[in-house]
């Protein structure tokens, strides 16, 4: 009886407690680091990706209304949540100013909250009004576990077992992996300590984080979406945020191009004392993210020239690297023989490389077809022959940059695709998305000359095309992305849809 007590208790607490998957992408780029891999997956592999199966799993239209180019975001993910309904795998993705909860599984919106009344107007292409930022969970700094924490991954319905205490079931516990991953790295000099990754089964509160149009700050419940506080005030109204993280009590976000009054820069919230802290650029933030994080808490923002280091708890400024060009994407954070490492593009297509702890250039190259080409970002990964490879969007494909330690060695180019956006890798394949987007400083232009997107699997050691959606997408992608996590690729589209690729299982 009381066993059967603390069991009912553990499932009636589902509402406010989860657990956090090793592999869960928890913030925009994936990780603290931006790195946009998921190093671990049960089912994605180049041999799986070789043979049919991988297909449209889902698509789900979510409450959003577009502003200007902004639509719906990348979801946020929760691959192994324990709710009083039982096992669970999670979503929240963001458009206009709403936030959606989906069951990945079962393919249904779980709750929907609106954060605040729609903003008046239509805004503009640069300053679009409501939510700007994608939502987030709140993450850890040190680097993503290798391989050894994949996603459930489930290829079939869900079996019964009892592992050893602690451990949770063996299904979960036995999977294959056919990835081998890389020796994890060393200790970074002057490195806080990173705890362990808390158990699956441990108990605790999990939340999911957004920035209203109105600059307020918000968290809600993963489970149902309500907020047990009032949402805290953040920015001012109608800033244009980007690349929104929380970690260590603290979230941070980016301002861009200097709307609704708001200074460009990187600004900082204490969740538990309300204080808001900011740092203001030199420049326009760049890329996608805005900023990225190191292991040892340092904040990197690219802005105007130079890629600038700040100090997590005070954004005071430690050093900056000077690229001597307007910068284009925000950066990457990646270990290369027990050093940290940067990677930046400017503008005009040139990628650095540049050591995080002295902030002084390692290597560059010009990437073929980027100049005056909108990148965002870089995904940095370990592929199959154990390379560290940066890959860069450029104008009409992917261009695949393998780093050796001093220098950028180009190893193989994508097909062609129309408006490339940032590709994500999940164990060691890549998968890249011809966006369809035709970009123009008018969104009449681009609705009517954009084409469907088509999302393509690609050999990390050759580039050759394994897989693609064909014409499964029924719309282009403008703000929204990759996300990746369970065995599933997520696609979020222009006209408010989420489409999510994997291998079908039976509910």
């Amino acid at each position: 009886m009381r066993i059967l007590s603390i069991a009912i208790m553990v499932f009636s607490l589902g509402g406010l407690y989860g657990q956090r998957g090793g592999n869960d992408w928890m913030t925009a780029g994936f990780d603290a680091q931006r790195s946009n891999w998921v190093r671990g997956d049960a089912k994605i592999n180049i041999q799986s990706m070789s043979q049919p199966g991988f297909t449209l799993d889902w698509k789900l239209k979510v409450k959003n209304t577009p502003r200007q180019f902004q639509s719906v975001t990348p979801p946020a993910l929760l691959d192994f949540f324990i709710g009083h309904v039982g096992f669970r795998a999670l979503g929240f993705v963001g458009g206009g100013d709403t936030v959606t909860g989906i069951d990945t599984d079962l393919a249904r919106a779980e709750w929907e909250r609106s954060l605040s009344a729609p903003s008046k107007g239509v805004g503009t292409p640069a300053c679009p009004g409501g939510m700007t930022s994608t939502v987030t969970r709140p993450t850890v700094l040190g680097y993503a576990p290798m391989g050894g924490a994949a996603g459930r991954g489930r290829g079939r319905p869900g079996v019964s077992g009892v592992g050893e205490p602690g451990e949770g079931a063996v299904t979960l516990r036995d999977r294959p992996q056919v990835f081998t991953p890389p020796p994890a790295p060393k200790p970074v000099p002057g490195a806080k300590p990173v705890a362990a990754p808390p158990s699956p089964f441990a108990a605790r509160v999990q939340w999911v984080n957004a920035i209203a149009g109105d600059g307020k700050f918000h968290s809600m419940y993963v489970s149902n979406g309500e907020s047990p506080n009032p949402p805290v005030p953040f920015l001012s109204a109608g800033a244009h945020a980007r690349g929104l993280m929380v970690f260590g009590g603290t979230a941070y976000a980016a301002t861009v191009n200097s709307c609704g009054g708001v200074p460009n820069g990187l600004w900082a919230l204490n969740i538990e004392s309300k204080i808001v802290s900011s740092w203001k650029a030199p420049g326009n933030v760049a890329g996608a993210y805005g900023f990225a994080a190191g292991p040892d808490g340092t904040l990197y923002v690219s802005s105007g020239t130079e890629v600038t280091a700040l100090e997590a708890e005070t954004l005071n400024k430690k050093g900056s690297f000077q690229a001597g060009k307007a910068l284009g994407t925000s950066p990457v954070v990646f270990e290369h023989n027990g050093a940290g490492m940067l990677a930046v593009a400017t503008a005009d297509g040139e990628l650095h490389v540049i050591d995080a702890g002295s902030l002084s250039g390692v290597a560059k190259v010009s990437v073929e077809g980027a100049a005056n080409y909108s990148m965002g970002s870089v995904l940095s990964f370990i592929d199959g022959a154990q390379r560290r490879l940066l890959l860069a969007p450029a104008a009409k494909n992917i261009v695949a940059y393998e780093f050796t330690g001093s220098a950028l060695i180009k190893r193989w180019t994508s097909k062609e695709m129309v408006s490339p956006l940032t590709p994500i890798a999940v164990t060691s394949i890549v998968f890249a998305l011809s966006s369809g987007e035709h970009r123009s400083a008018s969104i009449k232009d681009t609705m009517a000359k954009s084409s469907n997107a088509v999302l393509y699997a690609i050999d990390p050691v050759t580039g050759k095309e394994l897989w693609s959606s064909g014409d499964k997408i029924q719309s282009f992608v403008t703000s929204g992305g990759l996300a990746a996590g369970g065995a599933r690729v997520y696609v979020s589209t222009y006209d408010g849809t989420q489409y999510a690729f994997g291998f079908p299982i039976e509910h």
